[in-house]
């Protein structure tokens, strides 16, 4: 495989991941629960992830206020960005490589560890984004379900449509009507474009009306 598909490949062995983490107010998807997602299939591929940090900056604000104490204190902030390059290297052929600029921050109030915040933030999010990973605070099982609700409608089958174009013909000669009188009552304007779920009620109840005419008629 060349590098592309072997990113396709990694990305489909991990589409969801649940936000496991528990903030201060909220749930969050962990640095280190997105690295062991997705470490066994890069190892197994052959797939080899260099950060390089391009350009910096570090930014302070020192904020007065008082202690339980009513003492003064000063706290100093520390927002550091960072500019980076991830590569992409195919151990398998190291010559073929992807070169992708990505941004970082990080904010401590000690200042040693603004760098490694930011390098742990950006290589979390690169590899959400990289691989589209979703993360969600529900089990799997109920966030595909929130997919599957999101998925636009199938559209009637090609079977659907036969079953009820014959149905409503039948029951329009019982009722001495046509077709486009039958489809008008049901509300189809465009039989093609009925959802799957309606036309399978629709059959159902052209089925009872023709059954219920057909009663009538004995």
């Amino acid at each position: 495989m060349n590098i592309y598909q072997k990113l396709l490949e990694v990305r489909k062995s991990v589409p969801y991941l649940k936000k496991a983490s528990q903030g201060h107010q909220y749930n969050y998807t962990g640095s280190s629960q997105v690295l062991s997602a997705v470490r066994e299939k890069l190892d197994e591929l052959g797939l080899v992830l260099i950060t390089k940090v391009i350009d910096k900056n570090v930014l302070t604000e020192t904020v007065e206020n008082k202690d339980k104490y009513d003492n003064n204190k000063k706290t100093t902030t520390y927002f550091t960005e960072l500019n980076l390059e991830f590569t992409w290297i195919n151990a398998e052929n190291p010559e073929e490589t992807i070169v992708i600029p990505f941004y970082a921050q990080g904010v401590d109030i000690a200042g040693e560890k603004g760098v490694g915040k930011a390098l742990t933030y950006g290589e979390k999010y690169f590899l959400l984004k990289q691989f589209n990973i979703a993360t969600d605070k529900d089990d799997p099982d109920a966030f595909q379900q929130k997919v599957e609700n999101y998925k636009p409608p199938k559209l009637i089958t090609p079977e659907q449509i036969g079953e009820l174009k014959t149905l409503a013909l039948q029951f329009a000669k019982l009722r001495n009507q046509t077709e486009a009188a039958v489809y008008k009552v049901l509300g189809i304007t465009d039989i093609e474009k009925l959802p799957e779920g309606m036309a399978h009620n629709h059959i159902g109840t052209l089925k009872a009306w023709i059954e219920k005419a057909e009663k009538e008629s004995d």
